[in-house]
């Protein structure tokens, strides 16, 4: 062997050594939604769940379900009790433009997971995917009954197999034993992504502004307990209506005490000209009532962040916006509106570390 053939080979393997250390690492990405559906019921009575609002107008008329509605304090809840039609158009239509906000994000392939809270339950989900989202490959709605009293639960689609069974966890508030029933608990799901990570989402309700801070504080502190008690490979995200509003947080300080500290807040990072998911008329003002949360593993092969540029409101189908821009309620009688939430996305990139 010459010499100069020597010199050569060696100049090969050099040159293989320098383009394996310069290889960019392999990228998994991962679009996250949370949305809050406004009230996706079907309209069969279920007798555990206080789902009364939500049957046709045909089925209202016996003097029980009046009486039962008559019980009610709020108007707006007694005449929606009393008066709204939910019939089988009603909830065809509701699924329609549930699917077609979905369908605006990744250029009509939908999130790769979302986060959805205000779900009856897991058929009337089932039938969102299998009716409207077939062609999206969302797998089997993972949905775990709680004891709202109302019947809402929060879930998940995810176009990711199951790492293993998920799993509710109940949100304890002992100092509260009368507000029980207005809890959801939050649903954990393990996903195995195509890379080999495990990505763990936990789809989250926090209990409504007009109750006590402390129950926000408690449902905080819950998924924070959740989110030390993972493998150390597991990269998570939490998702979902925190229920938070902008002044609270101004005046109580929430999410610098108990989100930031544990998780890094999508918004921010990016959506620097969002106003914000949720729009209060009575005080006029914009709040992230709708976040996603990331917290990157501590143990794992790849490393994790949100892209901040990712980041954004999803508000461009045109039934979602009010004439003054805000969130517009879904109307079926007037066919107009969604929800009362703008569902918030955000891309997680996962990279294997060098």
């Amino acid at each position: 062997m010459t010499c100069r053939f020597k010199h050569y080979l060696v100049l090969l393997g050099g040159l293989a050594l320098f383009a394996c250390a310069t290889e960019a690492p392999r990228v998994t990405s991962v679009t996250v939604m949370t949305f809050n559906v406004e009230n996706l019921f079907d309209n069969l009575d279920d007798p555990d769940k206080d789902d009364k609002a939500y049957l046709p107008l045909s089925a209202k008329q016996g003097a029980a379900h009046i009486a039962a509605c008559n019980e009610i304090a709020f108007e707006s809840f007694r005449n929606e009790c009393l008066y709204l039609d939910w019939t089988d158009a009603a909830v065809e239509q509701k699924l329609d433009v549930l699917a077609a906000t979905i369908r605006q994000v990744n250029g009509g392939q939908g999130a790769d997971i979302i986060a959805l809270q205000e779900v009856e339950n897991a058929s009337i989900l089932n039938r969102l995917r299998d009716e409207k989202l077939t062609d999206l490959g969302y797998l089997p709605a993972v949905l775990i009954e709680g004891t709202d009293f109302r019947g809402i639960d929060v879930a998940i689609l995810s176009k990711f197999p199951l790492a293993g069974a998920a799993e509710l966890h109940p949100l304890s508030l002992p100092e509260f034993p009368d507000r029980a029933g207005d809890t959801r608990g939050v649903l954990q799901a393990d996903f195995r992504l195509p890379d080999g990570s495990l990505l763990t989402a936990f789809s989250v309700h926090f209990p409504a502004p007009f109750h006590p801070t402390a129950m926000r504080v408690a449902a905080y502190e819950h998924l924070n307990a959740l989110l030390r008690a993972l493998p150390a490979d597991h990269h998570a995200f939490a998702a979902g209506d925190f229920n938070t509003t902008s002044l609270e947080d101004a005046r109580e300080g929430l999410l610098d005490a108990y989100a930031r500290p544990h998780w890094t807040i999508a918004h921010d990072l990016g959506c620097g000209d969002c106003k914000g998911s949720y729009f209060y008329r009575g005080d006029n003002t914009w709040s992230f009532l709708d976040m996603i949360l990331f917290a990157e593993a501590r143990g794992a092969k790849t490393t994790a962040r949100i892209r901040g540029d990712s980041v954004q409101i999803a508000n461009r189908y045109e039934r979602q916006v009010s004439e003054s821009g805000a969130p517009l309620r879904f109307d079926a009688e007037n066919s107009t509106g969604v929800s009362d939430h703008w569902p918030l996305i955000g891309t997680i990139e996962l990279a294997v570390k060098q």
